[in-house]
């Protein structure tokens, strides 16, 4: 039977004694005390170079750690931290790295155990998921600069003269370079739509501008979730991605930004909206020109963005459709007039023209730039929405 651990001393020294006297053999000695030839010879070895105290149970504490840290190690990285509450391990080493710090730079599973050990790691909680609504979706995997533009509002929050201050977000998803962080007066589309002029004047256009399904990027009660924002964009030669209701993480690189925001400025709120704007600039430049991305390589997002080759006109854009097509313009009630006869479309389209491809006697497919919206039959004056995903 194996020793029982509390006279475990005593059975160690009479296995000990009886052993040194040579009388029974070594091998049925310890078979008696029911351990094996090795752990034998380990207690033997023990009691002729350090007496009873060898007996001991000893500390299996390593003499020596490669991976100790030291000191200084430890307050540097809980002070990167603190600096930067957002940045993983990976992100606070590159930077560590970078720095003028003369020591050793600790590994990354380093980092990852002194900040737990701190406390400055924050647990991950799962997100719930939806998977009703429409939408039109175009899932592009960027592969350079402006494929793909993500955009979003953060949440609002009150600069602590209680004016209310939601940044409108535009972020480039290849390089996750930031475009604008620049706070609006609203989410009406005229608002939006001036704040993204300038975006497009100093950056040019984008392939595909990815959302969410909400005003005034998409619009619930239009032919494909069009809004008036959405519609502008597509005669600009701007494709649209929509998000599945519910599911912010198909976004998610935006929506990790917008928790940084979150941790990094909500929480030490600026006196008014210019000096909370002032802090939010300067916090987009951080973004862009010194924080390393790990999935850009532990690179900056100002390494790999380049401005657009696609510039932005600013005058109206006419839209062609094929010679077929009967062309109408809608009005800014959201109908056409067609054969005497007004038919309802959508108000996301008016001031746009639209193409109305035959199909046979008094039906058409009803196009707006590259989507067909629908179609609509002439005998009863009614046109039907396409249905989406």
């Amino acid at each position: 039977m194996p020793w029982k651990e509390t006279d475990v001393m005593n059975l160690r020294t009479q296995f000990v004694l009886r052993a040194l006297r040579g009388v029974e053999p070594f091998s049925e000695l310890c078979q008696e005390f029911g351990i094996s030839r090795k752990t034998g010879y380990k207690w033997k070895q023990r009691f002729f170079q350090q007496g009873l105290d060898g007996l001991a149970d000893q500390s299996r504490k390593p003499a020596n750690s490669p991976s100790r840290v030291s000191e200084d190690a430890v307050c540097q990285i809980v002070k990167l931290r603190l600096a930067h509450p957002t940045w993983g391990p990976k992100k606070l080493r590159k930077v560590l790295a970078r720095s003028d710090w003369s020591g050793e730079v600790p590994s990354e599973s380093t980092f990852k155990r002194v900040l737990a050990k701190a406390d400055l790691i924050p647990p991950r909680r799962r997100r719930r998921t939806c998977e009703q609504g429409q939408r039109i979706e175009n899932r592009v995997t960027p592969e350079a600069p402006n494929d793909v533009w993500t955009i979003d509002f953060k949440g609002w929050w009150y600069t602590r003269d209680r004016a209310r201050f939601e940044p409108l977000t535009v972020r480039d998803d290849f390089s996750r370079f930031l475009l604008c962080t620049q706070a609006a007066a609203d989410s009406k589309t005229e608002t939006v739509q001036s704040q993204m002029r300038r975006v497009f004047e100093s950056y040019g256009l984008p392939k595909v501008i990815r959302s969410d399904n909400g005003p005034p990027f998409a619009s619930s009660s239009a032919p494909l979730g069009l809004s008036r924002l959405s519609a502008w964009w597509l005669t600009m030669g701007i494709d649209l991605d929509r998000i599945k209701p519910g599911r912010p993480d198909q976004n998610g690189g935006h929506e990790r930004m917008h928790r940084d925001i979150a941790i990094e400025l909500e929480g030490s709120a600026e006196a008014d909206r210019t000096r909370q704007q002032a802090s939010l600039d300067v916090w987009r430049e951080t973004f862009n020109n010194e924080r390393p991305h790990e999935a850009i390589g532990m690179q900056v997002p100002a390494d790999l963005y380049q401005v657009s080759t696609r510039r932005y006109e600013p005058e109206e854009v006419e839209l062609c459709y094929p010679a077929e097509h009967l062309v109408r313009k809608v009005r800014r009630h959201g109908g056409i007039r067609l054969r005497g006869m007004d038919v309802h479309i959508s108000h996301a389209l008016g001031g746009h023209h639209i193409g109305l491809e035959p199909l046979g006697p008094g039906r058409f497919s009803v196009w707006f730039c590259r989507l067909c919206l629908g179609e609509l039959d002439q005998t009863v004056m009614k046109f039907k929405a396409a249905q989406t995903r």
